[in-house]
């Protein structure tokens, strides 16, 4: 499913931009065409983009960070408020403070006296003072929630933040910058995309336009805490499974060893089986051995003399021929002396 068609798009009027010449050079590239003095945006680029900044936004969500919606144009001013409470993220839609991020410790003071005269308002502690210390404080009252009633709940420097008009809320994109805060913002032909991390080519001056990136930008945020929400939620049960597994394998070791001492007497009683058996079986091996040693003494002999008796055949072929000549010499020798 597709985060935003080419339908809604056309629809919605986000391909108009600004007169040509009120545009911006650095805009030329997500310009489509010129048509009536107006330059119409490239709204295949619109998709693509749109759809990078809807999964950065989604993932930031889903890692618990928080988002700020800011835009202070009188036709975009109840789009904020709107879909900035529907998904909880923060707003400011009527006039950026400066130092809102960058000295937010300052804001924090002043969103906290805003809390502190709401109370003194709802408990009617404030009547019981002078009334012109009262009107003042009505008064100042008044002016906090109409800049910061958007920023009651935030607590710390938000990690993303949702722009419409980067060109009139330069101070904010500026110190988103200083910060290094992402930026994902409506970008018209009459702006400076530069400073923006995820701009999404299209008209921010059209009611029907605006709402629809914006809505689709909460979605994101809901989608992304969807699944945070979805994690937690399993999280306990796999940790019940490991838990219910590592009591089982407890209670199995508890039962091993509660059973260890039936069974010791068996393994005291196998050595006496063992011992009557081993006289058997050293009979056994004596019988075997008897059997078997008469037929390895009667093989050797049938071999050796074979070998023997053929070493003497051919010595005393020499022998008996150097026997017979001495024999003779002798013989010759006695017959001499006898003559």
């Amino acid at each position: 499913m597709e985060v935003l068609t080419m339908k809604e798009l056309l629809e919605t009027g986000v391909h108009f931009g600004h007169r040509t010449r009120k545009w911006n050079p650095k805009m030329g590239r997500y310009i489509f065409t010129e048509r009536k003095g107006i330059h119409i945006i490239d709204l295949e680029q619109t998709v693509d983009m749109f759809k990078k900044a809807y999964f950065f936004v989604r993932d930031r969500a889903g890692e618990g960070k928080e988002v700020l919606f800011v835009g202070t144009k009188k036709q975009v001013q109840s789009t904020i408020a709107d879909e900035a409470k529907r998904c909880g993220a923060h707003y400011v839609n009527r006039r950026w403070l400066g130092g809102t991020l960058t000295n937010f410790v300052t804001i924090k003071q002043s969103i906290k006296r805003m809390k502190d005269l709401e109370t003194m308002v709802e408990d009617g502690s404030i009547d019981y003072m002078p009334n012109k210390e009262a009107s003042r404080m009505r008064r100042d009252l008044a002016k906090l929630q109409r800049n910061l009633d958007g920023l009651r709940h935030m607590e710390s420097i938000p990690s993303v933040m949702y722009v419409i008009d980067p060109d009139i809320e330069v101070n904010a994109v500026h110190e988103a910058n200083i910060l290094g805060i992402p930026i994902v913002s409506i970008v018209d032909t009459n702006c400076d995309p530069d400073p923006i991390d995820f701009p999404i080519p299209g008209n921010d001056d059209a009611i029907k336009a605006t709402k629809l990136i914006t809505s689709r930008i909460a979605d994101a945020i809901l989608e992304g805490r969807e699944g945070r929400q979805e994690e937690a939620e399993e999280a306990p049960t796999a940790t019940a499974e490991a838990k219910s597994v590592t009591e089982a394998a407890e209670a199995s070791v508890k039962e091993g060893k509660e059973e260890q001492p039936e069974e010791v007497p068996v393994a005291k009683e196998a050595p006496t089986a063992n011992a009557e058996a081993a006289p058997v079986a050293e009979e056994v091996t004596t019988e075997e051995q008897a059997v078997q040693s008469p037929v390895a003494e009667e093989e050797p002999p049938e071999e050796i003399p074979a070998v023997k008796e053929e070493e003497p055949e051919e010595v005393p072929v020499a022998v008996a021929v150097e026997e017979a000549g001495t024999l003779e010499d002798e013989g010759t020798k006695e017959n001499a002396d006898k003559k």
